[in-house]
């Protein structure tokens, strides 16, 4: 699939290409496509250069197959300071997922000083070596800073994405943390035995949007009983924090 797209767009619908395959069933959609898709649908659509995308939250309840995508958009409250922006991802005429995005005018900065948590002090992404194996055959690049999936402790990692979301459509900042958003899941709640829990939402809280081609997950909370997990992740770029990753999830068997 070398750099494929994710989807081509035919004029009404966008078509899935074999680079967006998940890792539950082979004849499924990977959530990090269904995220993003419906994030650059409604920042194409609906954004604008003096807001913020500061909140996108994405509920995942059927697990679409490969067939043919349509984002429907709808303006929720278009304000001079907030815009509330829902999306419904319907594939092969199934809805499958949706989306609310809220999005805050730039403004200045207060006086004062506010507690935060301290910066991670880590390497650059080009200081570090790329890891032998490539993450699902490919589909991003990563650089590891602290852990790995079948280890329990701290993770730490930047990503970076390798391919157009949809092709001919540059990735602007904001598509490339929603494409990137879902890896909150199983960064944060894969342990010795593997990624046992799908999520079966995302959401994401930006104060900025990134710079430049990597972001920076931190794993920084899980929590599961009775098969029902939460995760957590803070962002980063290479200029420091830029917001957090959630989700839920339930325990799931992978398809042959």
């Amino acid at each position: 699939m070398a750099n494929d797209p994710f989807f081509r767009f035919d004029g009404t619908h966008y078509v899935p290409t074999s680079a967006s395959r998940g890792p539950w069933d082979p004849n499924s959609l990977h959530g990090r496509v269904i995220v993003g898709l419906l994030g650059e649908e409604i920042e194409r659509l609906h954004g604008a250069p003096e807001f913020v995308p500061a909140r996108l939250t994405v509920d995942m309840y059927r697990l679409p197959d490969l067939s043919p995508v349509e984002v429907v958009t709808r303006v929720v409250r278009e304000g001079r300071r907030i815009k509330v922006i829902d999306a419904e991802f319907i594939s092969g005429g199934v809805s499958a997922g949706r989306a609310t995005c809220q999005l805050l005018r730039r403004t200045g900065a207060p006086e004062g000083n506010v507690w935060t948590p301290p910066n991670w002090n880590v390497p650059r992404p080009e200081d570090l070596p790329e890891p032998d194996n490539r993450p699902m055959g490919g589909m991003w690049a990563m650089r590891r800073i602290a852990g790995d999936f079948g280890t329990v402790g701290q993770k730490r990692t930047w990503m970076a994405e390798v391919r157009e979301l949809v092709e001919g459509r540059p990735l602007t900042p904001f598509v490339r943390v929603a494409v990137a958003a879902d890896f909150a899941s199983p960064f944060a709640n894969a342990g010795d035995a593997g990624l046992k829990y799908i999520n079966s939402d995302v959401t994401v809280y930006l104060h900025r949007e990134p710079v430049g081609e990597w972001v920076g997950f931190e794993a920084v909370n899980h929590g599961a009983t009775d098969g029902v997990a939460i995760g957590e992740c803070f962002l980063y770029d290479v200029d420091g924090p830029i917001g957090s990753a959630a989700c839920c999830a339930l325990v799931q068997a992978r398809r042959a």
